[in-house]
């Protein structure tokens, strides 16, 4: 039997300088995220189209949506598997294109963890839990670009 989920957040622009968007360069591309409970995150949008080079913007946060959801995905599967895993890191790669009207999408990410396992781990099982992943990540699931993995394994 299939669960449904509500996800809620508030986003509030922050970039009214006093005459609203009466000019297109004249209003900032900043907001904020205010989701109930917790700290609030300030955004902007892509510095290619005006924002605030300092903050994130709509792809940063759908990249490390993405590629959260892949790592809390495997550490539950690795841990189902009897792998340990002392350290994870990530730098996932997205890739994206733009149109000739400024339409743009991603058309490709890869996610490129660095996974610490304790010594004498099964490192090919280790590396087929990313395949397994993509089965269950709310995010993968619901993104229509290939996404790749590229994970290098320490023994500790």
């Amino acid at each position: 039997m299939t669960k449904h989920h509500d996800f809620t957040a508030q986003i509030v622009w922050t970039g009214d300088r006093g005459e609203g968007t009466k000019t297109y360069r004249g209003y900032d591309r900043t907001w904020r995220i205010e989701t109930p409970g917790k700290a609030p995150i300030a955004c902007s949008n892509d510095p290619m189209l005006g924002g605030d080079p300092s903050k994130p913007n709509p792809e940063d946060l759908l990249l490390a949506s993405l590629s959260a959801c892949h790592m809390l995905w495997y550490l539950h599967l690795a841990s189902n598997a009897g792998i340990v895993v002392k350290q994870y890191e990530d730098a996932p790669l997205g890739v994206g294109e733009t149109g000739s009207r400024g339409e743009g999408r991603f058309i490709s990410a890869v996610l490129r963890p660095k996974i610490a396992v304790e010594r004498g781990a099964d490192l090919v099982k280790a590396d087929a839990l990313h395949h397994e992943v993509h089965q269950f990540c709310f995010i993968a699931r619901s993104v229509n670009f290939p996404i790749s993995y590229e994970p290098t394994f320490i023994e500790v």
